[in-house]
């Protein structure tokens, strides 16, 4: 795993290079699309990209990690209509090229395993773009999940829901108790993992996420095992990592070309 400590407006650049790199190299990549606070300013340098220099996801697909079951169709919240104003719709994917979960399915179940398939069937994901939560969680892998697991209905925690409850006019009620979700097992199936935390609220998390052990009670730790994956983190959200030092020092003697 590469820590990356970095002011917060140089993460965004810093993942937005990884994805530039891959989508110049190979056009038809496949990237996986996640929502959230911690992508925005990823979201905002890729579209700049694309407007003033011409970075085209054309032949791109991209895949998101999770989506609420129930909300309407055309509620601004659906992750859908979100990963469309974000993202989608700023740059020139093909009309069908993002896909994601269906939380309207009426077999759940089966919308999971078809959802599988279509990632599989893309050739699975090449860069996978992640949040993590103040729990832990990353997509809706809320502590306590299989770290095999795949895509399937998960059951939001109280703290993911009062954390989400600032997208909904600040109402926990409104935010949905249910959610269809890439599982960690999904997630790790992917050739690269760029996870992106910033501030203070976030710096047990990453703790655990790098430094402690891998257990379900912290989903994310499960990345301490992926071959290829990339944290990066202002200095608020680094700020319980006990080797910090040689976080930053790792990555300030490392060739320019090497990339993340």
């Amino acid at each position: 795993m590469e820590v990356v400590i970095a002011p917060a407006e140089e993460l965004a650049v810093l993942a937005a290079d990884a994805i530039e790199a891959l989508l110049r190299r190979e056009p038809a990549t496949v990237l996986g699309l996640a929502t959230g606070s911690s992508p925005l300013k990823v979201y905002d340098e890729l579209a700049r990209r694309h407007e003033q220099e011409g970075l085209s996801f054309a032949r791109a697909r991209g895949f998101m990690l999770d989506e609420y079951v129930g909300l309407a169709a055309d509620h601004p919240e659906r992750y859908r209509n979100v990963i469309d104003t974000e993202i989608a719709s700023r740059v020139d994917f093909a009309p069908g090229a993002v896909q994601g979960p269906d939380g309207l399915a009426d077999d759940l179940p089966a919308a999971c395993a078809a959802y599988e398939r279509a990632i599989a069937g893309a050739g699975g994901v090449d860069v996978q773009l992640l949040g993590i939560g103040t729990d832990g969680h990353i997509a809706f892998n809320e502590p306590g999940s299989s770290l095999a697991s795949r895509t399937r209905i998960k059951t939001l925690t109280r703290q993911t829901r009062v954390d989400n409850a600032r997208f909904f006019d600040d109402d926990v009620d409104q935010v949905p108790t249910h959610c269809l979700t890439q599982g960690l097992g999904t997630i790790m199936d992917a050739r690269h993992l760029v996870l992106l935390a910033t501030g203070r609220h976030k710096a047990e998390a990453v703790h655990q996420l790098v430094e402690g052990p891998i257990s379900a009670m912290w989903p994310a730790t499960v990345m301490q095992m992926h071959p290829h994956a990339t944290v990066l983190v202002d200095d608020a959200a680094a700020s319980r990592l006990q080797l910090g030092d040689y976080y930053r020092q790792t990555f300030e003697s490392k060739p320019g070309w090497q990339g993340l």
